[in-house]
């Protein structure tokens, strides 16, 4: 492995491990757009990174086997999800192909030379990124992005890019199992937003100092003639902005920072929201997202503007156009007066906001919050304590049991028995998702509000519970 890639010809066969994952169906997409020939291979196939490759015409090969690398590819792209113990990587390592990870060829072959936009943090990452990614599309920058999610104006997680800017999620989870290193290290920085820093991924950081080790790296790699614009009300992050390379630092909240959002207003259709810079008033936005945390993504993308020197009309033009992003506080139907909703959210603080935000939109409705402890994080007790505080504004709370936690030591698993308790009132545990599902649908009445919970496909609840509550 190593971070000089090789120069490959047009249709060189490229073969992806672990490519279901979103950057990596992203990555696969961008490289198959620009000829070359793609195909991969995993175990946890589901929409929409599934569907995406079917689309594309990408062929996926389900398992880790040996036989994926027959016939022999020209080049292996490494997902962090692959670990030595396969017998596909096993295999590759074995063999002559030149091989690495993604997020080095996504700084080699897509970023390069271009101005990179380099979105970092806890939360907030995706939005985020398809916010700028709209905007730059929409001013005419023909930028590239990759996303790790599917933006709805573009219904796409990628683009190549015609122009000399590329929009990315800079992730701090791990490169691969021959390169551990946050995945930002390689992305070139040259805009660098970072929002809140917390404590998460429990598999790979031990505590929050080593987390704030990670964007250390990120500081390091700033771009000095580039802009760091950093999330004023989260003592981390200000840590690290302290540390970043950049001449150019500025900083976004709602309460403190260079650029503030003031007199937060909600309709039912939009929110509305005044950007001052320094105490001066520069520029009114209206947004079809809720929640002050999409207040804060939004003034990312005026921040930005405004010190880069874009035409902040147009600024705002493109955010009340932005339509979200696939499993963002996602309408996925409206059944006999039910409103279910799709969200990623697993970590307590997003969960927390989520619930807030749905209750802020909807607000006559009861909202039942359906949560899935999935991400390596939320499958132990680490944020055991923490959960009981994020469910608090639901006014009813269902838990699946926590997903897969087999390789998890006994007394460092999360226990949904025990969040019931510590919530204390209309909270309750579900054996399975048929069972929940047939609890959910005969508690739901006309009006309420369902958001849904989860990181990975929660066994296909979403459809389930709209077709019980036909």
């Amino acid at each position: 492995m190593s971070d000089t890639l090789p120069t490959l010809k047009k249709g060189s066969h490229i073969h992806f491990m672990g490519i279901c994952g979103t950057a990596m169906a992203s990555l696969a997409g961008l490289l198959k757009q620009m000829g070359y020939h793609i195909t991969g291979s995993d175990q946890n196939i589901y929409p929409p990174m599934s569907l995406l490759l079917e689309r594309l015409q990408i062929p996926v090969m389900q398992g880790y086997k040996k036989e994926n690398l027959n016939p022999k590819p020209d080049f292996v792209i490494v997902g962090n999800v692959i670990t030595k113990k396969y017998e596909e990587a096993q295999a590759l390592l074995a063999s002559d192909i030149p091989y690495t990870s993604l997020p080095v060829a996504m700084g080699e072959w897509l970023i390069g030379d271009r101005k990179s936009f380099v979105v970092a943090g806890t939360h907030g990452k995706t939005t985020t990124t398809s916010l700028l990614a709209w905007v730059t599309d929409f001013i005419h920058l023909k930028p590239g992005f990759m996303i790790g999610g599917i933006p709805k104006n573009f219904d796409v997680s990628f683009k190549v890019p015609e122009g000399d800017v590329f929009v990315i999620e800079g992730d701090e989870y791990d490169t691969a199992f021959f390169d551990k290193v946050p995945k930002f290290k390689h992305y070139k920085p040259y805009y660098t937003v970072l929002g809140a820093i917390e404590f998460d991924h429990a598999d790979i950081y031990k505590d929050i100092n080593d987390v704030m080790k990670a964007f250390e790296i990120l500081a390091e790699k700033s771009n000095p003639d580039g802009i760091f614009l950093s999330y004023a009300e989260n003592s981390n992050t200000q840590k690290i902005a302290s540390l970043a390379k950049s001449k150019n630092k500025i900083s976004f909240g709602i309460a403190s920072g260079d650029y503030q959002a003031k007199d937060i207003q909600y309709t039912k259709d939009a929110t509305i929201f005044k950007v001052t810079y320094k105490d001066n008033e520069i520029l009114t936005v209206k947004t079809q997202l809720f929640g002050e945390y999409n207040v804060l993504n939004a003034l990312v993308c005026v921040a930005l503007g405004h010190a880069i020197g874009w035409d902040l009309k147009k600024v705002a033009e493109a955010l009340f156009l932005f339509k979200g992003v696939k499993r963002r506080q996602e309408i996925i139907g409206l059944v006999n007066g039910v409103t279910v909703i799709e969200d990623f959210a697993h970590h307590p603080t997003a969960v927390k906001m989520t619930i807030e935000a749905v209750k802020e939109r909807f607000k006559t409705s009861r909202v039942h919050a359906v949560f899935e402890p999935r991400s390596a994080t939320s499958r132990r007790k680490v944020f055991q304590k923490d959960y009981a505080n994020a469910f608090k504004k639901a006014d009813f709370t269902w838990l699946a049991k926590p997903y897969a936690q087999d390789a998890i030591s006994e007394e460092d698993r999360f226990s949904s028995q025990e969040l019931v308790k510590d919530i204390g009132k209309s909270a309750e545990v579900f054996d399975g998702v048929d069972e929940g599902v047939k609890k959910i649908s005969s508690e739901v009445k006309d009006g309420d509000a369902v958001v849904i919970m989860s990181n990975g496909s929660f066994d296909g609840i979403y459809q389930k519970l709209l077709n019980a509550l036909k």
